[in-house]
């Protein structure tokens, strides 16, 4: 009697967990449907006003950098994990990237006659050492919350700190001044494609296309590869995944060296939108990019 008690006892436990899975689910699904729907009705009552190619595109060039990051967000939290430090990460790899590309586009001389002879170097390599800093911030999260055992709010929660107290360091505070107006005119604003349809005109610019690239292989690693498995084998049950063969700490760690490199990719985004570097904006896009992830379906329980 006392055998079958507890094996009643365990198949309960193992249900419940698995039912809240399934009711968050549903509603976070709702919560989705819901939203939908009240967009629709907008668009629909403020007709042209919103409904439009134009304000679409335009939302899609607002929205890039927010994809980016959302979906170094979904990776975090399908490990059951959070990352508070993206916004702030972004904003270091910005800085970065911005002090780089000035530091070897030319001497100080032209640099403050605004002249930038070696810009075509500065430019691709501000823009790489932006997405490492990025790298680099991931991999010390990762490694603190695997090697430390520290909880990931905590660890992201300082790493937030120190990432934009860099930021402010570096950049004295204000937006980085004299960055090579190219890496706007030339690869940010670029229009890579462009049509008219009736009176409005659409472009594709270098940020929509790395966001849906970047959305598209994420997509694909998470549901088609072992990387894509290890992760919500890891965010359901890390003591069963550790069993199965997974090593759990060395796969969180290339987890949020992934989000780490996303915020940095965001960065070199945001310098190539807005030609400079600015510590005031971006302090609240992990907050956005976690509420992205969770309103698009991804549990925050992981798995």
């Amino acid at each position: 009697m006392a055998e079958s008690n507890k094996a009643f006892e365990t198949a309960v436990t193992e249900v419940l967990p698995a039912r809240q899975r399934y009711l968050s689910r549903v509603a976070q699904q709702f919560t989705l449907l819901i939203l939908l729907v009240i967009i629709l009705v907008f668009s629909l009552l403020e007709g042209t006003k919103f409904l439009s190619l134009r304000n679409f595109n335009e939302i899609l060039v607002d929205s890039s950098q927010l994809i980016v990051i959302t979906i170094g967000a979904t990776f975090v939290i399908i490990t059951a994990g959070i990352d508070l430090s993206v916004g702030s990460v972004l904003i270091l790899s910005s800085v970065v990237a911005a002090k780089v590309m000035i530091a070897l586009s030319g001497s100080p001389e032209d640099i403050a006659n605004f002249e930038f002879p070696n810009q075509h170097i500065g430019i691709p390599i501000g823009l790489v050492a932006g997405v490492l800093t990025g790298l680099v911030c991931g991999i010390v999260n990762g490694a603190l919350i695997t090697r430390l055992q520290m909880p990931p709010f905590i660890v992201t929660l300082g790493t937030l700190g120190i990432a934009l107290g860099l930021g402010q360091l570096l950049s004295g505070g204000t937006s980085v001044p004299n960055v090579p107006p190219a890496v706007q005119t030339e690869i940010g604003l670029r229009e890579l494609v462009g049509f008219d349809i009736g009176d409005q005109h659409v472009r594709i610019i270098p940020p929509i296309l790395i966001a849906v690239v970047i959305a598209t292989i994420g997509a694909f690693v998470l549901n088609r590869t072992r990387f894509g498995r290890y992760t919500y084998a890891v965010g359901s049950n890390a003591a069963a995944a550790r069993r199965a063969g997974i090593d759990v700490d060395r796969h969180l760690v290339k987890v949020y060296a992934l989000a780490g490199t996303l915020a940095g990719v965001a960065g070199s985004m945001d310098l190539m939108r807005f030609g400079t570097a600015s510590v005031g904006s971006h302090q609240s896009d992990n907050l956005a990019a976690i509420s992205a992830a969770v309103i698009g379906g991804t549990s925050l329980f992981g798995g």
